[in-house]
């Protein structure tokens, strides 16, 4: 084999390893939404788990108290109780290295008044943000933007 061969041969390889990380990352970013529209339940919380590093971290605000993953999964528990139609549908997904932004859209009707506001039976739909970076194909830390003051502003009617 010439070592032109072996040269092609390699970064043959390496491609098919690369784009197997590529998809494995994007899974792992994709069951951070399972969860999200299925706050709670035992597949998803078991997916989000393997999919996220043991020291992954939710980063909303710059207050410096960050979300743990059992902070994280209690938060959503309590989302799944106010909002059962909770859905968090991801609309676009945009790569770069081991960085993935994603604008996704979270739509539902709460049960109780939530951050305050009885939304009295209506719903809102809001857009969101999340910047995930990943290492050896899990999600490490997660920084997020959400339009809560456009979701309450739907729920009071205003």
């Amino acid at each position: 084999m010439t070592k032109f061969s072996c040269l092609v041969m390699a970064a043959a390889v390496a491609s098919t390893f690369a784009n197997v990380a590529v998809a494995d990352e994007k899974e792992a970013v994709a069951a951070f939404y399972d969860l999200l529209s299925n706050p709670g339940a035992q597949a998803q919380t078991e997916a989000f788990l393997k999919s996220t590093s043991e020291d992954w971290e939710s980063i909303g605000n710059y207050s410096g108290k960050n979300k743990t993953r059992d902070a994280f999964l209690g938060q959503m528990g309590g989302f799944g109780q106010l909002v059962p139609d909770l859905t968090w549908a991801i609309q676009d997904i945009h790569q770069d290295g081991n960085v993935f932004t994603v604008r996704s859209r979270a739509t539902g009707t709460p049960v109780a008044p939530m951050f305050g506001v009885d939304g009295e039976g209506r719903s809102f739909d809001i857009l969101t943000i999340d910047i995930h970076e990943t290492e050896d194909g899990k999600v490490v830390r997660t920084y997020h933007v959400e339009d809560w003051a456009g979701a309450l502003r739907q729920l009071s009617g205003k």
